[in-house]
């Protein structure tokens, strides 16, 4: 009888048991999510960040939290959302150069590939090269016909060691057959301050950087159509079809890899919500970004495409 009574208890608890844990994955997330990004304040994750987590709890029913972690080119911030628990409670706000990039520049105390998975592209944002309108070239196809007869004149500023404004330099100079004198600044911020003290001929931005710099700072091209950027000259805004896709940003939401099935299904339903949010439109708009979310499932296939184009571009750099 006692034999019978403790089966029938421990039948119980673990019915109990069973449960409470469909009730849990029913129920994610039942608190708070943390966002790590691996930048500093104030920079474009920075401001993306703070739009869409300010928005997306409605679609998650709990707060997303901005963490902060600079630091070793991304690696600490990195880092420390690789050794979280793949619950769905710590994600990574980080972007293609360091995702799928980095790891062949540097020794990498983690392994994207095998650590992480996507759980949307939130955007990307197209770079232009600026220019000075004092430079001995007016428009994007005197500048190529300059740099031909001139290899290595053009000192070219960039935001770092393969950085997204070294990257972008570097696509040119391979897709256009031209040498650019690459020198290295500690952000975008003094690059584009080397070019208005002239000791740079260009450098690399975004397009609502340019337009707020002033001082006869302009486009000379863009890799997409450069909208809300004043129309000062005819050459301001001019697209060019072979920059497409040459040295954007894509802004990647990402989990450790691991994350139960329900669970990331719940986050990437959130952020295909976001897309259709008028508020979230309205917002990035304002910060002159747009809101072309990618499922973390289609990201998946050029997150593999782009890595082996990056290998070729570092391989090509760095031979010899």
């Amino acid at each position: 009888m006692m034999k019978t009574l403790l089966r029938g208890a421990a039948l119980a608890v673990a019915a109990t048991a069973l449960a409470s844990t469909g009730a849990l994955a029913d129920d994610y997330p039942d608190k708070s999510i943390t966002l790590i990004i691996p930048l500093g304040a104030g920079g474009s994750h920075d401001l993306n960040a703070r739009v869409f987590t300010s928005i997306i709890p409605q679609y998650l029913g709990q707060p997303v939290v901005v963490k902060l972690m600079p630091g070793a080119s991304g690696q600490t911030g990195t880092a420390a959302a690789a050794q979280a628990r793949p619950d769905g409670y710590t994600l990574l706000f980080t972007h293609n150069y360091f995702d799928q990039l980095q790891q062949y520049v540097a020794k990498l105390p983690y392994d994207t590939f095998k650590d992480f998975e996507t759980v949307a592209m939130l955007n990307s944002a197209s770079s232009c090269v600026a220019s000075k309108p004092d430079r001995p070239y007016k428009t994007w196809d005197e500048m190529i016909a300059y740099a031909k007869a001139n290899p290595g004149k053009i000192e070219m500023a960039h935001s770092g060691q393969w950085g997204s404004g070294m990257v972008h330099s570097a696509q040119i100079m391979k897709q256009f057959g031209i040498t650019f004198n690459l020198t290295p600044y500690p952000g975008g911020g003094p690059a584009m301050k080397a070019l208005l003290s002239d000791d740079a001929d260009l450098t690399t931005g975004f397009p609502i950087t340019i337009s707020t710099v002033g001082n006869g700072v302009y486009p000379l091209a863009c890799g997409a159509k450069v909208e809300g950027v004043p129309d000062g000259t005819p050459i301001y805004g001019q697209e060019i079809p072979e920059l497409a896709g040459v040295g954007d940003m894509q802004r990647i939401v990402m989990a450790p890899k691991g994350v139960p099935a329900e669970r990331m299904a719940k986050l990437r339903a959130a952020f295909q919500q976001l897309k259709e949010d008028k508020t979230f439109g309205r917002l990035m708009s304002r910060l002159g970004e747009d809101t072309n979310i990618i499922d973390g499932a289609e990201y998946e296939k050029v997150r593999a495409k782009q890595s082996l184009e990056y290998k070729e571009l570092v391989e090509q750099l760095t031979k010899g």
